[in-house]
């Protein structure tokens, strides 16, 4: 901080203010490893706050949510055929847990808005403005991948295996099977369906660009499948191929964003 002679009679100094731009070009204070971990603390706490709200919130309507989750499987199964629990506890286990699930998504904005402020002391007061957008679009992000999930993917992963019922071979899934299933597949579409949020903050950052990307799509098709094979719940093409359809989709939508967002001379050069 520079010192300049006070104006006047008697001698003496006084601080020049930093400059706005300065000031807003400079990250937050630098802060020791401890206090990063207190702050990690901190933001974890606040998380398992609200999912533990979460959970109480969404045990008061579990009924109706499993009734929801499992109405896919229900449909796809063959006239009479119910689900079975063939465990003692495995129906209460399936309760506490879709319990737990659904209170994580309840909780997700804040979790996402933790996240946030805990990476947010490393940036510029530009970059910090990008908390709001952050957390609406990673919820909506999750909220469709969960949606896709249970309206297309599961519903017709379920409808194929289904159709392998015969007169000597009869279909009736476990309930803790069908269930793994949905909530394996739930957490890898809400995953992949975060690939456009991804791609707006580094579009946004000037890390990625619409033209790299559009050039790279060849590696990125042989990629996305690779991803689909080591991320799907089960070996079959079928599913692999469920889980890779949409991410080829949401790649070239990154593409699209990406050029929108992107920086206005890249968009002037055909970037």
């Amino acid at each position: 901080m520079a010192l300049v002679p006070f104006p006047g009679p008697q001698s003496g100094a006084f601080p020049i203010p930093p400059d706005d731009d300065e000031e807003a070009a400079t990250p937050g204070d630098k802060m020791s490893f401890l206090e990063h971990l207190d702050e990690l603390r901190k933001r974890i706490v606040n998380s398992a706050i609200a999912i533990g709200v979460g959970v109480v919130v969404c045990f008061a309507f579990i009924n109706r949510i499993v009734d929801f989750i499992l109405a896919p499987t229900r449909k796809a199964l063959p006239p009479g055929v119910k689900l079975i629990y063939t465990q003692p506890g495995e129906a209460f286990s399936l309760y506490v847990t879709v319990a737990l699930i659904a209170g994580v998504v309840v909780a997700a904005p804040y979790i996402m808005y933790q996240v946030w402020m805990f990476i947010a002391p490393g940036l510029y007061s530009k970059e910090k403005r990008m908390a709001y957008p952050f957390v609406l679009f990673t919820t909506i992000g999750f909220l469709a991948g969960a949606a896709f999930n249970h309206y297309i993917a599961f519903s017709f992963m379920m409808a194929f295996f289904a159709s392998f019922n015969t007169p000597d071979l009869a279909f009736m899934p476990k309930l803790e099977d069908v269930f793994g299933l949905y909530s394996k597949m739930l957490i890898g579409m809400g995953i992949v369906f975060q690939m456009p949020t991804v791609v707006y903050f580094l579009a946004k950052l000037r890390l990625v660009t619409a033209r790299f990307l559009a050039r790279h799509f060849k590696y990125a098709f042989l990629i996305i499948f690779i991803i689909a094979a080591v991320i799907t719940p089960t070996g079959d093409m079928m599913t692999q191929t469920i889980f890779a359809a949409p991410m080829v989709g949401l790649y070239i939508l990154s593409i699209v964003i990406a050029w929108v967002v992107g920086p206005k001379r890249d968009k002037d050069s055909g970037n």
